[in-house]
């Protein structure tokens, strides 16, 4: 899972620039996800964002039996 808070996104772009696949702008100005998977641009961007905009979640979870 692949989340951007808004409330902490800047709008600096890197993340546009490091996985323009996975990140875009919206209509604020502010980055978005447009494709929700996690790979190694989108880890690349997370640790890139001056302001810990990103969130990652690599875990898959198994549905309880």
């Amino acid at each position: 899972m692949v989340k951007v808070d808004e409330s902490k996104c800047i709008g600096c772009g890197a993340c546009v620039s490091i996985a323009p696949e996975n990140f875009d702008f919206n209509e604020s100005g502010l980055s978005v996800v447009k494709k929700d998977e996690v790979n190694e641009s989108v880890n690349e961007a997370k640790d890139a964002c001056p302001v810990g905009a990103i969130e990652v979640n690599e875990t898959t979870e198994t549905p309880a039996e």
